[in-house]
């Protein structure tokens, strides 16, 4: 045997061990495909949802810029096989016709949908409930949130949009509700407020791109998650600075018991497979507390 080959062989059993060890200890492990019973709604998802908007503006993402409707399709398709069953869009990325093309290939009560509006009003908020589900070709959508929430007192800007979102939940259009947070005002609006059954979290241990520093964030999570809210973290790899460290990052996310689930935008197959490859490794390696 070639030195090379001796040492890794010697790196992947050395982790194999200490792997089992951790699990001995009583970590543990945890999957990209494992079965989470989101928020107060029990929506059933995967622990890892695939996101489509990473650089999300304007109607376009770097997913939908560089994949395509054929491509997104495809890499979803991917993900379901390998049990990634949460599927993460919105109005601002443009990605719901890509996700109509997915479904022709795969069951829809066999994915969970997650879908962003800025609908203010009413009136607002019901033509979008219509135009998404055409767009996606879907009778229901499983997770509606108002997308990045800044201001502190969002409920009185968007009263009229959470009533018919209420009201959509009734009668079974959609799921769950609740918000996707970009200040660390909102977020504590958030935490406080009980119309929001989901809340979609920006969360890293550098604290990039974050409503605020980790410890802060946390505390506020914590909140959420004794009021019985459901907790999806994004930013994961803090919007790519940490891609080299992804380990890293995935085992902070991991170790997060406010922290139900996550969306991190892979953009290709071999991302996507890296990610799914990683997390259970990640998920005994454990974060100091």
């Amino acid at each position: 045997m070639k030195r090379r080959e001796f040492l890794h062989k010697g790196l992947v059993a050395g982790g194999t061990f200490a792997a089992a060890a951790r699990e001995a200890s009583g970590a543990t492990r945890k999957h990209a495909f494992d079965t989470v019973s989101l928020g107060p709604d029990k929506v059933k998802l995967s622990r890892l949802a695939m996101g489509t908007g990473t650089s999300g503006f304007g109607g376009a993402s770097n997913q939908t810029r560089q994949l395509g409707v054929g491509g997104i399709a495809d890499l979803y398709w991917f993900g379901h096989d390998n049990g990634v069953t949460f599927w993460d869009s919105a109005d601002q990325y443009g990605s719901h016709p890509h996700l109509k093309e997915a479904l022709k290939n795969v069951q829809r009560e066999k994915v969970a949908i997650m879908t962003k509006t800025h609908a203010r009003t009413a009136d607002q908020m019901r033509k979008d409930l219509d135009r998404y589900r055409r767009e996606i070709g879907t009778d229901y959508i499983d997770i509606v949130l108002l997308h990045a929430m800044r201001d502190g007192n969002w409920p009185e800007q968007r009263k009229g949009a959470m009533e018919v979102l209420s009201e959509a939940r009734e009668k079974g259009i959609i799921r769950t509700h609740g918000t996707s947070c970009h200040s660390l005002a909102a977020l504590k609006t958030a935490a406080a407020t009980p119309w929001v059954r989901v809340d979609l979290a920006r969360i890293n241990p550098l604290g990039e791109k974050m409503d605020s520093d980790p410890a802060t964030v946390i505390s506020i999570l914590k909140q959420m998650k004794r009021a019985g809210k459901g907790v999806i973290g994004m930013k994961i790899l803090g919007e790519g600075v940490m891609r080299h460290r992804v380990s890293e990052a995935l085992a902070h996310a991991l170790a997060l018991d406010c922290v139900d689930c996550f969306t991190i935008g892979a953009e290709n197959r071999t991302e996507l497979a890296d990610l799914v490859q990683k997390i259970p490794e990640a998920s005994l390696r454990g974060w100091p507390s």
